[in-house]
């Protein structure tokens, strides 16, 4: 310290430091896009992130450059559309669409009925159904040997057709789908199955 008139004195002081965490994106948004990276191109991941309010660690919306900032910064393998899983090829409903000769409305019907199954790796994401052999056995031009229709299925269970579907969707009851000529529709197999099975309804 440097006086008015010259003279200098000396003092100690200790200085307090200040810790200043780095800035990142939080450990959820990074588990996800993890996750996500292994079935989506980085743009369709963006629209997730985005339509989940999730945020960068700036706090500034996603876009398909800051996805793939983040995938490199963690060392996130980028998605590989030629990778198929042995289990069969997850499509998305407009492909399984195309494939089960269908319009994708009627895919999203027999998403809700429990026909088919779907997968959404989470909320936001978009379905995806599993092309393989047993989802292709279940697309038959005529019905096997113990099936019947959904409307002769309900008259001799005596339950409604939301109850069959329900059993259905459970594995309690099998079904397939007839595509072709005027028995075109889900036909449900009775053969060995007892009418108890809907004695305790829930």
């Amino acid at each position: 310290m440097r006086w008015r008139g010259g003279a200098i004195s000396e003092l100690d002081l200790s200085l307090r430091s200040y810790w200043i965490p780095p800035i990142r994106t939080d450990e959820a948004t990074i588990d996800l896009v993890r996750r996500l990276a292994a079935h989506y191109p980085d743009a369709v991941i963006t629209g997730i992130l985005n339509r989940q309010g999730r945020r960068t660690a700036n706090g500034d919306r996603f876009t398909a450059n800051k996805v793939g900032n983040l995938r490199r910064y963690w060392q996130i393998p980028r998605f590989d559309p030629t990778k198929v899983s042995s289990e069969g090829e997850l499509v998305t409903i407009q492909r399984a669409a195309e494939i089960l000769g269908v319009v994708p409305s009627t895919v999203h019907r027999w998403l809700a009925d429990g026909f088919i199954a779907g997968e959404q790796i989470t909320p936001g994401a978009p379905w995806r159904i599993r092309i393989n052999n047993e989802m292709r056995a279940r697309f038959v031009q005529e019905p096997p040997e113990g099936h019947v229709s959904m409307l002769e299925a309900t008259r001799l269970f005596v339950v409604s057709r939301q109850t069959v579907l329900q059993r259905v969707k459970r594995g309690e009851l099998t079904a397939v789908h007839v595509h072709s000529g005027k028995r075109n529709g889900l036909y449900i197999k009775v053969l060995g199955i007892q009418t108890t099975l809907f004695n305790n309804l829930s």
